[in-house]
């Protein structure tokens, strides 16, 4: 396993490569609390132990040598073929340009998210919009009552892409949250709070978590992910309102640089809001789905 400092995290040290590199390091020190790394040469296999969500194959942090060509991402693929795990690679489009030309002659499909940051230098944007009445946001503590639906909502929201008001309601998040707390999610999530890992912020009334994301420190570095609003309470502000109080919760407790990936450009634009400046390209390659081109 490589060594990783806190003071190598810190992407503070110098301009913008400094900060593209520092967020570079971020991303292979994240998986490794979790993961086994399998080395591929240019390329890193991060193979999850235990329960939670797989990982992927992503650039080798520090390689110096040629770059990562089609057959060592089909030596990957059959990797993870072997184990049964998702054939996936996620990496930064410019901090490994070659990439994605070899990810695509082996056959898969790169998609690009907008990659945005609030680098040391940059100041939150103020927040000031009025939230629905009976709505409050807070960070939640691994024994928050709202834990579970806090944990739930978000797969709610990825079910439904978006920003556009959607079908799925309290209802629905009542089972997705029981299911949570039953399949271990919940006391996993709880776990990574109270080590420090995690923190989980949610827009609650009554009892219910309508939106909730979370950040994830190492030193001074964080990612803002999985902010998602119950389809049928979006248009509210809440996605907003939960990525400041992550945002402000961060920069409390000596994060210096906060960064985030946003799913297209309608999402982006709710994350500049906060503040948040464009950055890079976040791209994640995986296999065309059946009977698409490529498959």
């Amino acid at each position: 396993m490589q060594d990783v400092t806190l003071d190598d995290l810190d992407p503070a040290r110098s301009a913008s490569p400094g900060l593209l590199a520092g967020i570079e390091r971020y991303y292979d020190a994240v998986p490794r609390a979790a993961a086994r790394v399998e080395d591929f040469g240019p390329l890193s296999l991060f193979v999850r132990e235990g329960s939670g969500w797989p990982y992927y194959a992503r650039p080798t942090l520090g390689h110096g040598g040629q770059a990562a060509t089609a057959e060592d991402v089909r030596r990957v693929l059959a990797r993870q073929r072997e184990l049964g795990v998702p054939e996936a690679f996620e990496w930064v489009a410019e901090h490994d340009p070659q990439l994605r030309a070899a990810v695509e002659e082996a056959g898969l499909v790169v998609h690009e998210h907008p990659l945005l940051v609030l680098a040391p230098e940059d100041e939150p944007a103020p927040t000031d919009r009025v939230l629905p009445e009976g709505v409050s946001v807070r960070v939640l503590a691994a024994d928050d009552p709202d834990l579970a639906s806090a944990v739930a909502v978000p797969h709610l929201a990825f079910g439904e892409p978006g920003t556009a008001l959607g079908t799925a309601g309290p209802d629905e998040l009542a089972a997705a949250a029981a299911k949570s707390a039953a399949d271990g999610t919940v006391a996993r999530i709880a776990g990574r709070i109270t080590a420090g890992q995690t923190v989980l912020a949610a827009a609650v009334r009554d009892g219910v978590a309508l939106c909730a994301g979370q950040h994830n420190p190492v030193g001074p570095v964080t990612e803002v992910a999985g902010v998602g609003t119950l389809p049928s309470g979006r248009r509210q502000g809440l996605g907003l309102a939960v990525t400041a109080a992550l945002v402000a919760h961060a920069r409390a407790n000596g994060v210096r640089t906060v960064f985030l990936s946003a799913a297209d450009e309608d999402v982006a634009r709710i994350y500049r809001r906060a503040g948040f400046r464009p950055f890079a390209t976040a791209l994640i390659a995986e296999p065309a789905p059946d009977g698409a081109p490529g498959a």
